[in-house]
């Protein structure tokens, strides 16, 4: 059977911001199957902390797919303590380059409070622009959104929860569930309430 024969799974909207020392990652809980919405209580974002290191990560795409990649990371990671810009860079040679990897259909925003990365099987390791990055279905539209309130008054939870907000306005493959976490320049991670 090939892939297209498989009804689309549609969904997520991840929004990473880095404000004022801080980075949050923010996810939605909405897991659709075509027009059909299987759960809306998903956590899309998790903490990571191996050796002691903290690093949040949020994911798009399937969810199998994205545990197999986050488990990746969590080996590059114990593999080079405190170093998430290498681990990243590793785990996308990796993806591109191993052919049981190359067919994971997912995306990743990382960070260890100080980098934020977005993770592609294209090989790519990005560093976003306006220290903003968003994935998913409702990704540009949160991510629009988060831009423009940076230069408000705005903590780093205050704009990604607003941002989230508007793209599941927007987004008939997200919902307002959502996840939170907030990691410090220090590498402190909390759990920020869930739901908005």
């Amino acid at each position: 059977m090939e892939k297209s024969d498989f009804p689309g799974w549609h969904g997520t909207t991840i929004i990473g911001v880095k404000k004022g020392g801080k980075v949050v990652i923010a996810g939605d809980g909405q897991v659709s199957l075509g027009q059909t919405v299987i759960k809306g209580t998903a956590r899309k974002v998790r903490r990571l902390s191996p050796g002691g290191f903290d690093v949040v990560a949020g994911f798009a795409g399937s969810t199998a797919d994205a545990f197999a990649l986050l488990e990746r990371l969590e080996a590059k990671l114990e593999a080079t303590p405190g170093q998430l810009a290498r681990a990243s860079v590793e785990l996308a040679k990796d993806w591109r380059t191993d052919k049981y990897l190359q067919k994971l259909e997912a995306m990743l925003i990382v960070s260890d409070g100080s980098e934020m990365y977005v993770i592609t099987g294209a090989g790519d390791v990005l560093e976003p622009e306006h220290d903003v990055a968003a994935i998913g279905s409702g990704g540009n539209y949160a991510l629009a959104a988060a831009r423009g309130m940076m230069d408000s008054d705005r903590d780093a939870e205050a704009v990604a929860r607003a941002a989230m907000a508007i793209a599941s306005d927007i987004c008939v493959y997200t919902n307002g569930n959502l996840t939170v976490e907030t990691i410090s320049a220090s590498g402190d991670a909390k759990p920020a309430h869930d739901g908005i």
